[in-house]
C-alpha cells in the first residue's frame, strides 16, 4: 500500500520543501513530491503543523528510565531506552557501556543479542566506552578497570561480540598498532576518547584508522598554545569526525558553536545520557538537569531533540545543520547514510515530526532496524 505522508514543511536533509510529502511503500521512500502529485492510491496521513525531518540517531547513551544497560544488561533496558530514545525522536540508538568487567561487556553482548532476537527495535550495535583508556582522563569512569589491552583479550572480546559490538571508545596512545589493526578488522568503528594524546599522538591513531572521536572536550588533552593535545587534533584534521554534548554542562554553548564554526559537518550530537541507580559501579543521581556520580559529572539528561533545540537557542547554529547533527552526521559515522539521514528513492521512511518550538511529538516508521 502506498502511503503518502503530506506536511507543510519538510526538511529532506538537504532542502526544505513547503506543501510536499513524503511516498513511502512498505517501509522504503518512493519519492518525494508536492502536494498536487500525490496518487490517487495513496493512504494519506496529513501532519498540518510543525514539520517532518529525517529521524534522529543516538550514538552514545548508556540507560533510561531507571535501568542503566551496565547495571540491567537485559532485553528489558534496552526496550526502555529504545522508548526514550523514540520519545526523543532518535528511534535508532547505540546503546554504550562505560568502562567495566570483561563479565559486564559479555551480559551487554548477550542483552542486544537476546533484545534482537525478540524483535526489539533500533539498535544499531552496541558501544564499548573503554576499558582501553587512559586513567589521566578517566572522568566518572571506574579506575580499577582501565587498563591497556593485550591482542589476546582485545580478540576474545571481539569474537563473542561478533555483529553486535559496533563502537569501541579507546585512548590511541595506550593501544598498540595491531590492537587498533586487530578491531578495525572486525568492522567495529573505533573512536578516540578519554584520552591524554599528544597532537601527534592523535594524528598518528588518526592516520591508522581513528575516524571518530568521542565526546569533544570532555575527557580530552585540551588545546593549548603550546600542547594543541587531541582537541587540537580533532579540530585540526579535515575528515577525523567527533561527537559533542550539546547540554550547556558538558561544555558551555559558545564553544560548541566555536567548534562547529571550525568542524562543520564533522561535529554530530550525541545525548551521552544516563539514567538515575543506585547500584553498580555507576551511581548516577540527577541534580539539576544533569547526571552527577560521587561529585563528578557523569552523563547528560539530554534527548537528541533537546541537542537540536540547544544547538539552535543555545549555540546559533542553523536549524537544517542542527537536523543534520542529529540524522544525517551520525548515520554518516556507522555507515547508514545510504538508508538514513535523508528522505530520497530508496531510503527508509523513518522520520519525526516536530513543532514549531522543536519539540519531538512522533516518530513514523514501519521498521527501526
Amino acid at each position: 500500500m502506498l502511503h503518502a505522508h503530506q506536511a507543510v514543511n519538510i526538511f529532506t536533509g538537504e532542502e526544505w520543501l513547503i506543501d510536499s510529502a513524503i511516498l513511502e511503500e512498505n517501509g522504503t521512500i518512493k519519492a518525494v513530491v508536492p502536494n498536487g502529485h500525490i496518487p490517487s492510491s495513496a493512504n494519506v496521513t496529513n501532519y498540518t503543523t510543525g514539520f517532518l525531518a529525517p529521524c534522529f540517531i543516538d550514538l552514545q547513551i548508556y540507560g533510561a528510565y531507571g535501568s542503566l544497560l551496565s547495571v540491567y544488561p537485559t532485553a528489558g533496558t534496552l526496550k526502555k531506552i529504545y522508548e526514550y530514545c523514540s520519545a526523543g525522536g532518535a528511534p535508532y540508538f547505540q546503546p554504550t557501556v562505560a568502562t567495566n568487567s570483561y563479565d559486564v561487556f559479555y551480559q551487554c553482548v548477550d542483552a542486544v543479542r537476546e533484545y534482537r532476537n525478540g524483535g526489539g527495535k533500533g539498535v544499531i550495535g552496541l558501544h564499548v566506552e573503554g576499558p582501553w583508556i587512559n586513567k589521566a582522563k578517566k572522568g566518572a569512569h571506574v579506575e580499577q578497570f582501565i587498563h591497556s589491552p593485550t591482542r589476546e583479550e582485545a580478540h576474545a572480546l571481539l569474537e563473542y561480540g561478533k555483529g553486535v559490538i559496533s563502537m569501541i571508545t579507546l585512548a590511541p596512545e595506550i593501544c598498540s598498532t595491531e590492537v587498533i589493526e586487530l578491531i578495525r578488522s572486525y568492522g567495529v568503528i573505533i573512536s578516540a576518547g578519554h584520552s591524554n594524546a599528544t597532537f601527534s599522538e592523535a594524528n598518528g591513531g588518526f592516520s591508522n584508522g581513528i575516524e571518530t572521536a568521542t565526546h569533544l572536550f570532555n575527557a580530552m588533552s585540551p588545546l593549548q598554545h603550546r600542547a594543541p593535545g587531541i582537541v587540537g587534533a580533532v579540530l585540526h584534521h579535515d575528515k577525523v569526525r567527533c561527537s559533542i554534548v550539546a547540554d550547556g554542562y558538558h561544555v558551555d554553548f559558545p564553544v560548541v558553536s566555536i567548534a562547529k564554526r571550525v568542524m562543520q559537518e564533522r561535529l554530530f550530537f550525541i545525548t551521552d545520557a544516563v539514567t538515575e541507580t543506585a547500584f553498580g559501579d555507576y551511581p548516577h543521581k540527577l541534580v539539576g538537569d544533569k547526571y552527577e556520580s560521587e561529585g563528578i559529572l557523569s552523563g547528560s539528561a539530554l534527548t537528541m531533540a533537546k541537542c537540536v533545540k540547544n544547538g539552535v537557542d543555545e549555540a546559533g547554529i542553523e536549524l537544517s545543520e542542527a537536523l543534520r547533527m542529529a540524522s544525517l552526521y551520525p548515520a554518516q559515522v556507522v555507515g547508514l547514510d545510504q538508508e538514513l539521514g535523508r528522505f530520497a528513492d530508496g531510503y527508509k521512511a523513518a522520520f519525526v515530526v516536530m513543532n514549531d518550538d522543536l519539540e519531538a511529538m512522533q516518530v513514523v516508521g514501519s521498521a527501526f532496524l
